[in-house]
């Protein structure tokens, strides 16, 4: 008997999902809850089991078909030992294909077809000559003064106030038209109904031409998660009144800690490391409790408050940069943060984090000095209203009690949403984080 594989419920707010890979081919044996194809949604992949052991009889959805949550992906035949013939599942939700770009055709140029001849303009009729031919009588000239017609107003023209009010305004006469005054002319009225008519819309930009492929170019389509990171940080860009504020933070404190009790930590937490990111996330706990509305985010036209720190840390994947949430950060110690750490980053690069893992964050931390970016102004991860950028530790010459001595330093900035956090409060913010990181005895004792 065959039994259907179906997409799983993907986690709240992801109702579809695309086909990244077939792990078991068609034909071949299965076993119960073993991995059979993966799923690509806007944040994780999820691997879809067996629901039974048997044969993969039948593939109904190719790699790369975007699928909603309930649909047929293919049969697993669970007669043992009967020959898996290929058949085709009939979906009960169709899958939806996936859009293609379209690719740039050549365009056959249009046939020659013949022009006809401009119209010939009529004949001038003849003049009389100035001295007629012998023979010919010249037809006799009027005496006395010859009748002319008035002269008349061009049609359209101003009258003289409007006039002045067109010159004022710097405004072409021609597109005003004909007037509502007497044989057409354009009053003072009509001037002022063309001033304040709206302005018309902007004409829609020209179609952009298809993109002319170089034959060295390799062209790739974006995964579903490289789309959802661009649109996010496009979103955090387009939303937030976001700014940046700098410091600077000396690392000698921190690194005369490590080096004392990196032993003895990683002896009495069964193998957990002691490293920089746990330091920086307790400063950070501290110092929102002090600062709440870099915790807090904005929701229509209110402004919600947290009780709690989520605090997310970004971590390079496979398939690009996600932000894994520690939950509950400001009740967990040194020892629980690292280990957290150290379990979302092997998570990541195995491609295991979970949907629920990413989900819930109220601030965020990125290292991009582990990349050796020396500063940036990181982007917001929405709707989070602030985020900690830390990097490179470099050495430099700093005035310490009146001398000049090398000391470690890193550079720290925050990201914020300028709508809700006030620029003092970032700048005290950053500060306390400062203080923290530079004298770890504060936050032992959340100072």
């Amino acid at each position: 008997m065959a039994t259907e594989i179906v997409v799983p419920a993907l986690g709240e707010s992801v109702t579809t999902a695309t086909v990244a890979r077939w792990i078991k081919q068609q034909g071949e044996s299965v076993a119960a809850d073993e991995p059979l194809v993966e799923l690509e949604t806007d944040k994780v992949t999820v691997e879809v089991n067996a629901p039974s052991g048997g044969t993969l009889s039948s593939i109904a959805v190719p790699e790369g078909t975007e699928v909603e949550v309930g649909s047929i992906l293919g049969l697993v035949d669970g007669a043992a030992g009967a020959a898996a013939a290929p058949a085709k599942a009939a979906p009960a939700s169709p899958p939806k294909p996936v859009a293609r770009e379209p690719q740039p055709a050549s365009v056959a140029a249009p046939p020659q077809t013949s022009v006809a001849a401009p119209p010939q303009e009529p004949a001038a009729e003849p003049r009389p000559a100035a001295n007629p031919p012998a023979g010919v009588v010249a037809p006799p000239r009027p005496i006395g003064p010859v009748s002319r017609p008035a002269a008349t107003a061009p049609a359209h023209a101003p009258l003289p106030a409007a006039a002045k009010m067109i010159e004022e305004n710097k405004v072409a006469a021609d597109v005003l038209g004909e007037g509502t005054g007497k044989d057409g002319r354009i009053t003072k009225g009509d001037v002022l109904d063309f001033l304040n008519r709206p302005a018309p819309a902007p004409a829609a930009p020209a179609a952009k031409p298809p993109r002319q492929d170089d034959p060295r170019e390799q062209r790739v389509k974006m995964t579903r998660l490289r789309r959802t990171i661009a649109l996010r940080l496009k979103e955090a860009q387009n939303n937030a009144a976001m700014l940046t504020t700098f410091n600077e933070v000396d690392m000698s404190a921190i690194m005369a800690l490590r080096a004392e009790y990196r032993d003895a930590f990683e002896k009495k937490h069964h193998g957990v490391r002691l490293g920089f990111m746990s330091v920086f996330v307790r400063a950070c706990c501290v110092a929102l409790k002090e600062f709440p509305a870099v915790n807090a985010e904005i929701d229509g036209d209110d402004i919600i408050y947290k009780n709690f720190v989520n605090m997310g840390i970004a971590v390079g994947g496979p398939s690009g940069l996600v932000v894994p949430v520690i939950r509950d950060a400001d009740q967990l110690g040194f020892a629980g943060i690292e280990a957290a750490i150290a379990d979302f980053g092997k998570r990541a690069r195995d491609g295991a984090l979970k949907l629920e893992d990413l989900a819930g964050g109220s601030f965020s931390i990125t290292n991009g000095g582990i990349y050796g970016s020396m500063m940036s102004t990181p982007i917001l991860n929405p709707p989070q209203s602030a985020i900690l950028g830390m990097h490179k530790i470099q050495e430099r010459p700093m005035g310490v009690g009146g001398k000049i001595e090398i000391r470690p330093m890193m550079y720290l900035a925050v990201s914020y949403d300028h709508r809700i956090v006030d620029g003092k409060e970032a700048v005290s913010f950053l500060v306390r984080v400062k203080e923290g990181v530079e004298d770890p005895r504060r936050l032992l004792l959340d100072l």
